[in-house]
């Protein structure tokens, strides 16, 4: 009959009655019959399904009330799966089809219990022949000692789950067996309920009792949507096996253990399972399948996205596109705003000076999208403004990373549930597992992986256990992709003791403790990752620790976005770190990172910490719009900050303190209950040369702080501030437009030493040098700041520098300054070129000094004439501007940098940034880092 003579919807309801055999021959009459029973899907397919006793709903335990994909794809895929254990002989190897049918040429169904053909189920198998059928009717079954699987058997409980009960301890020596709708209880005599060393077993719809499964090398095993209570799977060195739709609940260890390297002699069915998760694989990446029980959002969600405002036209902080309209807006100047905002409209507030910071701390993380509000200057932070990789695009470009993803070894785990027990997975010996879209919580720990094993894990959730959620030791590895890490007690990820996995495209967040801790020599690459609203450091590294750090978005931390201490080190690069309350970046304790090209932005605190002997290469970073410093460094450390951008920051945009911080040893809260012993005690006898030789090759070694090739511009505060009581290098910066003086030293016991800046458009002097401070002033530009060009009361040597344009005196000695000046270049159109007064005594010589309008040249102190020496200096007057520019030819205006990417030394006049609030105003005054004054 034509499938047009009648309405399609009566069709659907005539085939709605059918058995599923009449639905099969229906199918294969045509292309549109076979399109109408592909019809059915959401009614009988989905009857079918349901309605069978032995099979569970498709997306139990995790999400029973989401609708699979396809009913019928789904209902397909079961029943071929219940099949696998009939597929072990070699004869039907050629038409896998006919393997389907094994049973049906004489084998028989025997009943086992009251009422069946047989009292026990001992008696039943030594009468059973290979691929018979054994029923075990409704009621408690127990047998008193072991029992052997001698032929291949099916065990199956008769009526709903639970009606039924063995109490035995099987152990299997035949090649494959299946058990179906059976609870499993283990006798008096031992917790073993069942093993294999040599044979597959297929489990399928069971309960299994505080006991526990035992897998041997070359056995292997299917477990489908059983349920483990106070039950346990140990396999060892098993080449591949596979667990789906499990729930394991109320584990006193670990729920499944994997010992061993996965072996290599197979026995048949590994190449069926290997078949069977390869299918099963391709329909998780289904994009339908992306929502989470529990936290109910998609791993693939789009991300957070900010906003940077050029002018009056707004776009996506994380857009290619846009990052590369920003890259074509940077050759001009534009105006600034008057305030650093962020605009949230509804979820966040604007950001108000005078708020507090729980004002700024939204608890609705999951569902904001910020925007951040940021004036933006001529230099370019759009090559910083990187969109975050997904997981396709990361395994398209790292080959190692797609390989492991792809490895079907061990045992794979897909879409189980852990739950309330001591831990998830332990993977140790070598061991390998690969664990699929399941859920892991109320656990102690949710996957262990310990000596030299390896673990895959792809979009799974792990929340709310009370130690770490990932913790890898004893150089373990592995993939870790796509998973949602987060209210954990501990670290999402703890990497230790040479650990080397790859931790890709992740959201961690909220946790108790930090995001990720790499400590004692952990390594590893960290890239791609969300990482925010943790209570400590988004990323804590300690103890030689080293990993690769790349391209996440570390954002709205309770404490340091990224933290290196305890000699930790690393590679940082390319992170945009952003709204977390203290610093950015924290080195502290022999910290010894690399630091490079990252975006530190709006922070409540400073951009970069450097404590008490901290070090690190600091380069390339766009540090900007932090409520506190850009960069707060202690006299007693050595870092390098060299190229970076630091503008728009509240405070200062760097500052040198020399008192030592409040804070002990570690930061509040991270000398919890987690113990570090171990890695302190071992924390220098595991790095690799070559690694170390690969480190040190990027590094220049210094011995003196090093300030160099730095951006530092419109700040709230002075641009650069030192009380150091340590030597401190400032060489060749770009200091301009800071809302204080651009260089203020206050305290300097040891020789800070300033050359070749340009000192610019600050709105007070360009440089203050207090009394007792000692300085050398060489080769720097110093032009049109607002008040004097130099202000100094300590004692030094100023030496060919051009000071130029400033608003009053060019140069100023007071009170008991002791400096030799010679050969500058010194102009004040309102106020005099050089101006000594009080106690002031020196050597004033080989100056060229031009005279403004009031023709005032040099000012110079009567009282100590003997102790200050003014000679050969050469006076020149003109009227304009003009003139006095086509002075500075020979030499050329100063700073004179070869190969310098400097611009010009007077850049676009800015406008102010956000007023300084209460709580600043109180960090200004006690000379210290918003992180200590909160300490």
């Amino acid at each position: 009959m034509e499938v047009s003579g009648l309405p399609v919807e009566l069709w659907q309801l005539i085939l709605s009655y059918l058995r599923l055999p009449d639905l099969g021959r229906c199918s294969l009459v045509c292309r549109a019959w076979y399109e109408l029973i592909l019809s059915l899907d959401k009614t009988r397919w989905r009857q079918l399904c349901l309605g069978c006793l032995k099979q569970r709903h498709p997306n139990w335990p995790n999400q029973p009330s989401v609708e699979p994909r396809s009913w019928r794809e789904a209902f397909k895929q079961h029943y071929l799966a219940s099949k696998t254990w009939t597929k072990n002989t070699q004869d039907l190897e050629s038409s896998n089809c006919l393997s389907l049918f094994r049973r049906r040429k004489g084998w028989r169904r025997l009943c086992v219990g009251t009422g069946g053909e047989f009292d026990s189920l001992r008696a039943a198998l030594a009468a059973a022949s290979p691929y018979d059928c054994l029923v075990l009717l409704p009621g408690v079954h127990e047998e008193q000692g072991e029992v052997l699987l001698k032929v291949p058997v099916e065990l199956v409980g008769q009526g709903k789950l639970g009606d039924g009960a063995l109490l035995a301890s099987i152990d299997q020596h035949c090649p494959t067996a299946r058990l179906c709708n059976m609870v499993f209880m283990p006798a008096r005599f031992t917790s073993v309920l069942y093993k294999t060393t040599s044979g597959y077993v297929q489990f399928d719809n069971c309960n299994f009792e505080s006991g526990q499964l035992q897998i041997h090398a070359p056995g292997t095993c299917q477990v489908k949507f059983c349920t483990f209570r106070q039950s346990s799977i140990h396999l060892r060195s098993v080449a591949l096996c596979v667990l789906e739709n499990c729930e394991f609940t109320g584990s006193e260890n670990a729920s499944v253990t994997v010992e061993g390297c996965p072996s290599s002699d197979r026995n048949w069915a590994c190449k069926h399972l290997a078949m069977l998760a390869k299918s099963c694989a391709a329909s998780m990446w289904e994009p339908s399948v992306a929502k989470r029980d529990g936290w109910g959002e998609s791993l693939l969600d789009p991300v957070r996205t900010c906003e940077i405002v050029v002018a009056e036209e707004q776009s996506s902080f994380l857009s290619a596109a846009s990052a590369q309209a920003l890259l074509g807006s940077a050759q001009e100047d534009t105006e600034f705003g008057e305030n650093l905002q962020a605009a949230k409209e509804e979820e966040y507030p604007a950001f108000d000076s005078n708020s507090s910071d729980s004002d700024l701390c939204s608890n609705d993380e999951e569902d904001a999208q910020a925007a951040y509000k940021l004036p933006y200057q001529a230099h370019s932070l759009s090559h910083m403004l990187a969109e975050l990789k997904s997981l396709q695009q990361e395994l398209q470009q790292d080959k190692e990373a797609q390989s492991l993803a792809n490895s079907l070894q061990g045992c794979i785990i897909r879409q189980c549930l852990f739950r309330d027990g001591k831990g998830g997975i332990f993977i140790y010996s070598r061991g390998q597992a690969k664990l699929e879209g399941s859920i892991f919580r109320g656990l102690t720990y949710a996957v262990r992986c310990i000596q030299n094993s390896k673990v895959i894990m792809l979009r799974n959730d792990i929340h709310h256990c009370k130690a770490s959620g990932i913790f890898l030791r004893l150089s373990a590895g592995g993939l870790i992709a796509d998973n949602n890490i987060h209210s954990n007690c501990e670290a999402g990820v703890d990497i230790r003791k040479g650990a080397n996995p790859l931790v890709l495209c992740n959201k961690i967040h909220s946790g108790l403790r930090s995001g990720i801790v790499v400590v004692g020599n952990g390594k590893g690459i960290i890239r791609s990752n969300q990482i925010y609203g943790n209570k400590e450091a988004g990323i804590y590294i300690l103890y030689n620790g080293n990993p690769a750090v790349s391209g996440n978005h570390i954002f709205q931390g309770l404490a340091a976005g990224i933290a290196v201490n305890e000699n930790g080190r690393g590679q940082i690069t390319g992170n945009v770190i952003c709204e977390n309350q203290w610093g950015g970046a924290d080195i502290r304790h022999g910290g010894d990172p690399i630091l490079r090209n990252n975006l530190i932005s709006c922070g409540y605190s400073d951009g970069v910490v450097v404590g008490e002997h901290g070090r690190g290469l600091i380069e390339g970073n766009a540090i900007y719009g932090n409520r506190g410093c850009g960069v707060w460094m202690m006299s007693s450390s050595l870092p390098h900050l060299i190229n970076n951008q630091i503008s728009h920051n509240s405070i200062y945009g760097v500052a040198v303190f020399c008192h030592k911080d409040d804070t002990g040893d570690y930061l509040p809260g991270q000398e919890g209950t987690e113990s570090f012993q171990e890695e302190r005690e071992g924390a220098g006898g595991e790095n690799n040369p070559d690694n170390e030789e690969k480190y040190l090759a990027a590094r220049r070694p210094i011995r003196v702080a090093l300030v160099e090739l730095n951006s530092i511009n419109h700040n709230g505060a002075a641009g650069l501030y030192v009380k150091s009581s340590e030597a401190l290098n400032i060489i060749a910066n770009v200091i301009h437009a800071n809302r204080d003086g651009g260089v203020a030293v206050l305290q300097s016991s040891q020789l800070t030493r300033i050359a070749n800046n340009s000192i610019s458009c600050n709105s007070h002097g360009g440089v203050l040098v207090e009394a007792e401070c000692q300085v050398e002033l060489r080769g720097n530009g110093i032009y049109e700041n607002s008040s004097h060009g130099i202000i100094s009361k300590g004692e030094g040597i100023i030496m060919e520098n051009d000071i130029i344009g400033n608003h009053r005196c060019g140069l100023q000695l007071l009170q008991a300054a002791d400096m030799k000046v010679t050969k500058n270049r010194i102009q004040s159109f309102r106020d005099y070129g050089i101006a000594l007064f009080d106690e002031a005594k020196g050597l004033v010589q080989e100056n060229l000094i031009f005279q403004g309008r009031s023709r005032k040249s040099i000012l110079r102190p009567m009282s100590n004439a003997e102790d200050c020496v003014i000679q050969n200096n050469m006076l020149l007057t003109f009227k304009k501007r003009f003139d006095m520019e086509c002075m500075l030819i020979n030499p050329p205006a100063r700073p004179h940098i070869k190969g310098s990417a400097l611009g010009s030394c007077t850049a676009a006049g800015g406008q102010r940034v956000s007023s300084i609030t209460t709580r600043v105003d109180g960090a200004c005054r006690n000379h210290g880092s918003i992180f200590c004054t909160i300490l």
